[in-house]
């Protein structure tokens, strides 16, 4: 396959190389699963039985069977061709029957979808968002294609991970501690060469508007911690109950939710 080098496609590219190990290193591990509860809680009351899902990058489907069992139809995006193949191998053993339809589709190309039918909600699990450059244009591309009232459901990396800048300052590697404050990072897998983006809770008002209203805000691994702690945080499964307790109390709250790992931001179709 010739990976394609140009702005909208590189990040693809370099997740092609993470395909086959990306559900043993973050879908089937412990923080993996603790933070991604917290999503399909929310995920299963706002896109009910009968929904058509317009799922953003997929990744290698977790969310979209998920989504599928509970009776939506999804229609499955990703800009890496290799985790669409994969999410179709995942799909034939696991859930043949589903209503998932995947596609190799980088974000930034959603006008290249047919213009009917129209979804009832979107979604976008993990961070696939944050290496998208222009948000404003995805606002418009998605108003487009989606019915007055329908549902963004949209988990991004925050800007200010308390978890991130405590880990890697007491290691005294303060370039990676504040790497997300500056609002945008430079971040490389297997050779390719990508920007990461941290928008904040404004900006994303700004961007999705005037097409979204948005609706709320939900923390996600405030006390839980990032998944590159997995080794670590697994050795205590008592402490992360705790952390978990935790979270559901103050993941709500101003300031705690936006200090997690990630966000979890519902908006509305005006």
């Amino acid at each position: 396959m010739t990976l394609a080098l140009d702005s909208q496609h590189i990040a693809g590219a370099a997740f092609d190389t993470l395909a086959d190990q990306y559900d043993s290193l973050f879908t089937f591990s412990t923080v993996g699963r603790t933070q991604r509860e917290v999503v399909w809680e929310r995920a299963t009351a706002v896109f009910p039985a009968g929904y058509h899902v317009l799922e953003l990058n997929c990744g290698t489907g977790e969310d979209a069977m998920f989504l599928a069992r509970r009776g939506v139809r999804v229609t499955a995006c990703d800009a890496s061709g290799k985790m669409i193949e994969y999410a179709e191998r995942r799909k034939a053993v696991e859930a043949p029957a589903a209503l998932i339809d995947f596609r190799r589709l980088a974000t930034e190309n959603l006008d290249e979808l047919p213009a009917q039918p129209l979804f009832d909600g979107v979604f976008s699990n993990f961070s696939g968002l944050n290496c998208v450059a222009d948000l404003r244009a995805v606002s418009s591309k998605l108003a487009m294609r989606l019915h007055p009232g329908a549902t963004l459901l949209l988990c991004l990396s925050t800007r200010f991970c308390l978890w991130e800048m405590l880990h890697y300052a007491a290691k005294g590697d303060f370039r990676k501690a504040f790497r997300r404050c500056r609002g945008v990072s430079p971040a490389s897998l297997d050779g390719h060469s990508f920007s990461v983006y941290y928008p904040t809770v404004r900006s994303l008002q700004q961007s999705f508007g005037p097409e979204f209203r948005l609706r709320s805000v939900t923390g996600v691994g405030i006390a839980v911690p990032p998944s590159y702690l997995e080794r670590w945080i697994t050795r205590y499964p008592r402490l992360l109950a705790v952390m978990k307790r935790f979270d559901e109390v103050v993941r709500n709250l101003p300031i705690f939710r936006n200090i997690g790992d990630h966000m979890l931001l519902f908006m509305e179709r005006v």
